[in-house]
């Protein structure tokens, strides 16, 4: 069985402000990141009035490497515009399962899909490279407080919450 770990933690108050790292950050069920965009219950996110599990998102360094190593591009984790950075965690493999990082347990819902305003706001051309990989919408199941280095690790089949 997998763990990773927790790396950055990102917020942005409005739609097209730069992302803030957090040393902390509160999570909270049916809301998203405390002082988060998505989380004001206000239209403030381009996808705010899109239906959907988008109460935190995450990202994989490992997407952020390959850039680097595979395209010369380097993209800084407060630009890819997710709230959690991520390192040993198969994103695309946890669409529909619980995980916790650190005591918060998140269920992922849908893979994220690149959007071209990423390539308008860091001038990277990166929105097609980051097909598949563009990170995973979760949803907050058991809220509390979130810092850099917490672990990650999947729920096993069959275990008692």
């Amino acid at each position: 069985m997998w763990q990773g770990q927790l790396l950055n933690i990102h917020t942005t108050p409005t739609a097209r402000a730069p992302m803030v790292e957090r040393a902390a950050a509160t999570l909270i069920p049916g809301v998203g990141i405390e002082g988060d965009r998505y989380a004001k219950g206000i239209d403030t996110g381009t996808y705010s009035a899109q239906p959907d599990i988008r109460e935190v998102t995450l990202i994989e360094v490992e997407t952020l490497e390959a850039l680097a190593r595979d395209h010369d591009i380097t993209l800084s984790p407060q630009e890819h515009r997710r709230n959690l950075t991520t390192r040993d965690v198969p994103l695309n493999h946890l669409v529909g399962q619980r995980f916790y990082v650190g005591d918060v347990l998140l269920e992922g819902g849908r893979l994220n899909y690149p959007c071209r305003y990423i390539d308008m706001i860091t001038k990277k051309t990166i929105c097609d490279l980051l097909e598949h990989r563009s990170g995973l919408n979760c949803r907050i199941i058991e809220g509390g407080t979130i810092k850099p280095g917490d672990l990650i690790r999947v729920i096993e089949l069959g275990a008692r919450l």
